[in-house]
């Protein structure tokens, strides 16, 4: 039996961050607003007749395997042993591939993780909602992280589109908003500013500040979510000047959370990105390195990709991905 399973990246266009717990408890009208990129990560399981287990990284060239799931060394590519160990699946050979660039900061491990488990899922023959496995890829990826995690990564890898993931007591919901991707798709830029970074140590050092009660990062948050519920608005009306002004009053107020969200390189490919006729643009994800985003009118999208390409950036052929996670068994 074999079967291939892929997710898409995401960006998320405003309120980042305050998807882990319990972050959006103290915010009233905490959201994230987030789109699905084109950008894939992606899986293959293939039976085999030896019963051992065997990973493979088709991105870094590694490779594991072991005598079964148990014996399993969970240090070595982390992610895909213990999802595997989680599910306790033997007799495979898992085999990943990813779009996305290693630290990217647009969800291509969160992305990895839903499509390894929803191939788990599936090869197991469980029956597994996608509340179930939401939950095991958060999970399992607190484990390999070591920190916490949010919850708004999953959501785009699983449905697509561009999406307001809605956060409060009551829990964790998504709304589709009535934009159609092509829309977005013509006046977005991404590109990978060739600096890899760790949200994960990011996020936990706001998060410990957030909880600690620090004045500046309480005012940042409450200008992020703001700055979201204006985004969502936005969308929803095609309202691109506004857009583009809430874009901007979040990446200032995200900037203000922790030292080394932005550096001086990401300053100067967003002056240069706004040069060109951008008029809006953000670090996705923690920040301190990865992809950055630009909003742009679709006559600009040309110039401006080719101003980040000259300040050193890599710009990524992508567009909005209507559809989520996708399976074919074989």
């Amino acid at each position: 039996m074999r079967i291939d399973c892929s997710a898409p990246t995401r960006v998320d266009l405003a309120g980042g961050t305050f998807d882990i717990w319990p972050l959006y408890l103290f915010h009233d009208h905490a959201q994230t607003i987030n789109a699905a990129l084109s950008l894939r990560a992606s899986c293959t399981l293939e039976s085999r007749d030896d019963g051992r287990v065997e990973l493979r990284s088709e991105d870094t060239g590694e490779s594991a395997s072991a005598s079964s799931a148990e014996a399993l060394d969970l240090t070595h590519l982390p992610l895909l042993a213990r999802l595997v160990h989680t599910f306790d699946v033997s007799g495979i050979t898992l085999t990943t591939r990813s779009d996305s660039p290693v630290g990217a900061g647009i969800a291509g491990s969160s992305a990895m993780n839903i499509a390894i488990t929803k191939a788990l899922s599936v090869w197991t023959g469980r029956s597994t909602s996608d509340a179930e496995v939401m939950l095991t890829a958060m999970n399992v990826e607190a484990q390999v992280i070591h920190v916490p995690t949010g919850a708004q990564d999953y959501r785009p890898a699983l449905y697509g589109g561009v999406s307001a993931v809605e956060l409060s007591a009551t829990g964790v919901r998504r709304v589709q908003l009535d934009l159609p991707a092509a829309e977005l798709t013509a006046r977005i830029v991404v590109a990978y500013t060739g600096a890899s970074r760790n949200s994960g140590i990011n996020n936990w050092e706001v998060m410990k500040r957030r909880i600690d009660g620090d004045a500046a990062v309480v005012a940042a948050f409450n200008g992020i979510r703001d700055a979201a519920v204006g985004m969502r608005q936005a969308l929803s009306s095609q309202d691109w000047t506004a857009a583009s002004r809430h874009l901007n009053a979040e990446w200032q107020c995200r900037t203000k959370l922790a030292p080394g969200v932005t550096t001086p390189d990401i300053d100067a490919l967003l002056a240069a990105a706004r040069h060109a006729g951008a008029t809006a643009g953000k670090v996705c994800g923690a920040g301190g390195g990865g992809c950055l985003f630009c909003l742009v009118p679709p006559e600009r999208k040309t110039a401006v990709a080719h101003a980040l390409t000259a300040g050193g950036a890599t710009v990524l052929d992508c567009r909005i991905d209507d559809e989520g996670v996708t399976l074919t068994r074989s």
